[in-house]
Order: structure tokens, then C-alpha cells, then sequence
């Protein structure tokens, strides 16, 4: 399973209504992250979970669901994260 599928994987107890995952990481060759395999990637997620949510709290969320992703498959990720209200 790639990384992409594994942050599908992972989000999927966000109940997320849209997922979208994007691999910069050729943007961050030779890179200090990349050279340790870890990846960079784009997130865009809508989850009625974020309902009064803060953004801090909609971030947190998601980095609980990755934990087991971050510093190995996952370098650095930018989270654009909405509830289904915000669309």
C-alpha cells in the first residue's frame, strides 16, 4: 500500500465526506526530509468531526489519526481541513 492509500487509510475515522492527498515531494528533492524517505504531501479533508472546531483542534485531529505516519512515510503536510458546514 502506498502512502497515499495509508493517509486514506488512516483519515477514514474522520468520517471525511472529502479527502483529497497530494505528493509534493519532488518539490523537496535533496531536501533533509526527503533523504529520509519521509514524504511531503498536500491535504484537503471535510469532516463533519470538525464541526466547533478551532483550526488548532481540525489540526490536531488529523495529526492523532497520522500519528503513526509522521516522521516515517510523512515528513511535512499541509492540512487545509473544513468542516461540512464550511465548504
Amino acid at each position: 500500500m502506498n502512502t497515499i492509500d495509508l493517509i486514506h487509510q488512516h483519515l477514514a475515522v474522520l468520517e471525511p465526506t472529502e479527502i483529497n492527498v497530494i505528493d509534493d515531494s519532488h518539490l523537496h528533492a535533496g531536501h533533509a526530509g526527503a533523504q529520509s524517505g519521509g514524504g511531503h504531501y498536500r491535504l484537503k479533508i471535510i469532516s463533519p468531526k470538525f464541526a466547533r472546531c478551532s483550526t488548532m483542534q481540525k489540526h490536531r485531529l488529523v495529526y492523532d489519526a497520522l500519528a503513526s505516519l509522521m516522521q516515517g512515510e510523512i515528513h511535512a503536510l499541509s492540512i487545509d481541513a473544513r468542516s461540512t458546514n464550511e465548504t
